[in-house]
């Protein structure tokens, strides 16, 4: 067998939560009377944690003090409506389990707050299906800083080199090959295929299915 773990981001990767994210975050706008966003552009404005997301989606113009507020307002909008519309795409939960039944080690790193990483994963997936399950905490770098990535690795006893790194932007293909892993970018997610592969993305798959080739085939 190829690889003996596969660590998956989140968003865009095993959950479509484009428009629970989207609808959040142009619901905060307008309570502080600024324009909303198309939902599409979303996909360039997620992937890089909930303070980013609020920095990219406010006027330049905004002051530490509004970002801060919007975030928490945010934060709370997002806490009662994350799973609205969220669901996992097409064929990821026969992959997950394919992948479990063959041995492989399964986690989740994600840049979303821990709290709501936690919360998906316990909603969307079977319990004792992730052997480690991390998102954004304080006192660990948000990807594409490595030590998420190595931290999980350690955690499951399993070197960087035996591990595919999988996800659907630019920040998780660095953040993989940063730590020493394979890396697959997916088409299904949030970008495209021009930028998984200018970010170090060894392989592109285009279903999941492609996932199970790659970790059993030698």
């Amino acid at each position: 067998m190829r690889f003996e773990s596969t660590i998956f981001d989140l968003d865009g990767t095993l959950l479509n939560s484009l428009d629970d994210l989207a609808n959040c975050a142009n619901a905060m706008l307008k309570v502080f009377d600024f324009p909303v966003h198309p939902v599409k552009s979303y996909q360039y404005f997620v992937g890089d944690g909930m303070r980013t997301l609020i920095e990219r989606i406010l006027p330049q113009t905004s002051s530490e003090k509004q970002i801060i507020e919007c975030e928490e307002v945010y934060k709370k909008m997002y806490a009662v409506h994350w799973a609205d519309k969220s669901c996992l795409y097409s064929g990821i939960e026969k992959m997950l389990a394919d992948l479990k039944r063959m041995g492989l080690k399964l986690a989740i790193l994600s840049n979303k707050p821990d709290a709501f990483t936690r919360l998906c994963a316990d909603r969307f997936f079977q319990p004792g299906l992730f052997d480690c399950v991390r998102g954004q905490s304080d006192d660990v770098p948000k990807k594409p800083a490595p030590e998420g990535a190595l931290i999980i690795a350690e955690r499951l006893g399993i070197r960087s080199e035996n591990i595919l790194y999988v996800g659907d932007t630019a920040t998780d293909m660095l953040t993989g090959k940063r730590a020493g892993m394979n890396t697959a970018g997916v088409l299904w997610g949030f970008r495209e295929r021009k930028e998984l592969e200018e970010n170090g993305a060894d392989y592109i798959v285009g279903v999941p299915r492609e996932i199970v080739n790659l970790c059993q085939n030698p």
